[in-house]
């Protein structure tokens, strides 16, 4: 009983830890503590993007060029992609929600919302739900991502769709918000980036609910 009872005591410990530790990986680099790489890579992406470094570029920052680089092709992906700005956020959503990345959610699910996605598309997303009442687009991006993501290819009657849609540049520009939102939860995952303190983490699936 005793020795149960210091094994559960570990366990919860090991709970009340896990946030600590989590912001050990790759904390926030101190801007005075910069390399001159990392000023180099400061100064062009706040002339990119007028703000300071955040998110996901904070840990990429251990990797200067690595950073803008993303920076660089997150511009064009987020903002001027050949789908458009409301159905980009949509398929950021689903990316998210397929590698439960708590503060990509955190980001751009207020945005989805501004953009037009429906409360009850996002929250069942959030749920690992298939959402209800899409509009033809939003069904087809949504088709399109969660076949890419949990199968590694899209089929060809979904692909066919989607570029009788979107054109050659669109369906080229959809896998590419993919990937690309999911190289920064991958690498978000990889670091712990830990979430604002008044933020809600996403729901825990097992591995198998993914199907």
């Amino acid at each position: 009983m005793i020795r149960y009872q210091s094994i559960l005591f570990a366990f919860f410990i090991s709970l009340l830890t896990l946030p600590l530790l989590a912001e050990e990986r790759l904390p926030t680099i101190d801007p005075h503590q910069y390399s001159q790489e990392q000023l180099e890579a400061q100064k062009i992406f706040e002339q990119a993007r007028k703000t300071p470094i955040f998110g996901p570029f904070e840990p990429l920052l251990y990797s200067p060029q690595l950073m803008n680089e993303a920076r660089s092709m997150g511009d064009y992906l987020r903002y001027k992609s050949a789908i458009g700005n409301t159905l980009s956020e949509l398929t950021i959503l689903v990316t998210a929600r397929f590698w439960t990345q708590d503060y990509e959610w955190y980001v751009h699910a207020p945005i989805a919302l501004k953009k037009g996605i429906t409360p009850e598309v996002i929250e069942s997303i959030r749920q690992g739900r298939i959402p209800e009442k899409m509009d033809a687009d939003q069904q087809l991006v949504y088709n399109f991502s969660t076949e890419l993501l949990n199968n590694k290819q899209v089929s060809d009657s979904t692909y066919d769709l989607a570029e009788k849609r979107f054109g050659k540049k669109g369906v080229v520009d959809l896998a590419g918000i993919v990937g690309y939102y999911s190289f920064l939860a991958v690498e978000m995952n990889m670091a712990q980036y830990p979430l604002p303190s008044n933020s809600q983490a996403l729901p825990r699936f097992p591995e198998i609910h993914r199907k």
